[in-house]
C-alpha cells in the first residue's frame, strides 16, 4: 500500500510527536476542537490492533502468555499498562513488540491518510514517529517541547510511577535535541500554553 505522494495533491500532512508526557495529546485536543481538521492517532491504532480475536492478539498472547490478559475484562482484553511496564523494563521484548505493531500501524495510517485524500491537512499523532521511522508519511513536522523536569513530573504523577522509573522510561526515547534537527515546528509546551497555541494559529 502507498501514501498519496505529497505534490500530487498538495495535501498538508503534519506529524505531531513528544516525549512521552509532553503534552502531544492536550495540542491534540485543542486543534480537535478548534480546527476542522482529520487526526489520525498512533494510539488508537495501536489498541485497535491488538484487540481480542486479531492475528496480533493471538501473538502477543503467545509471545506473552496468559498473565498478559487483564481479568477485570470481560472480554479478554490485554492488560495494556502491564504491556508497557513489560516492554519499558525489557529490551527483547520491546523490540518483538515494536516489530510486531509498528508496521501495522503504519499500514493502518496509510490507509486512513488515502481515505482522507481531499481534505487540505490533517493531523498525525505519532509518539514514535522517529523511532518508529514513519517520517515518510508527513509533510511536515511539529516537535512538542516540554522541559525533562516538567515531563518526569506529569508521567510520574499520570503512570503513578517513581522518579527512577519515568526517568527509564524517558531515556528510552530520542532526546529533544535530536528530533528538532529533524522537525519543522516546535511547539513550547513548558509552562504557558498560549506559546502553542499562538504557533498553531499562525500556522493552520
Amino acid at each position: 500500500m502507498s501514501i498519496q505522494p505529497k505534490l500530487e495533491n498538495n495535501q498538508r500532512r503534519i506529524g505531531l510527536t513528544g516525549g512521552i508526557a509532553s503534552g502531544k495529546s492536550t495540542i491534540a485536543n485543542y486543534i480537535r476542537k478548534y480546527k476542522d481538521i482529520p487526526i489520525l492517532d498512533a494510539d488508537h491504532y495501536s489498541k485497535e490492533i491488538i484487540k481480542p480475536k486479531s492475528d496480533s492478539y493471538k501473538k502477543v498472547l503467545a509471545y506473552f502468555g496468559p498473565q498478559i490478559i487483564d481479568e477485570y475484562s470481560s472480554g479478554n482484553e490485554i492488560n495494556r499498562e502491564l504491556l508497557k511496564k513489560i516492554i519499558f523494563e525489557n529490551s527483547l521484548h520491546r523490540t518483538w513488540i515494536q516489530n510486531l505493531l509498528h508496521p501495522l500501524i503504519k499500514e493502518k495510517m496509510i490507509e486512513q491518510c488515502n481515505q482522507f485524500e481531499n481534505n487540505k491537512i490533517l493531523l498525525l499523532v505519532i509518539p514514535l514517529l522517529f523511532e518508529a521511522k514513519f517520517t515518510d508519511l508527513c509533510t511536515e513536522i511539529w516537535l512538542v517541547k516540554c522541559p525533562r523536569e516538567i515531563q518526569r513530573e506529569r508521567l510520574m504523577k499520570r503512570n503513578n510511577i517513581s522518579e527512577n522509573e519515568a526517568e527509564k522510561i524517558i531515556n528510552l526515547q530520542l532526546n529533544f535535541e535530536d528530533k528538532s534537527k529533524f522537525s519543522d515546528v516546535v511547539l513550547d509546551n513548558s509552562d504557558d500554553q498560549q506559546l502553542w497555541i499562538n504557533t498553531i494559529q499562525k500556522l493552520i
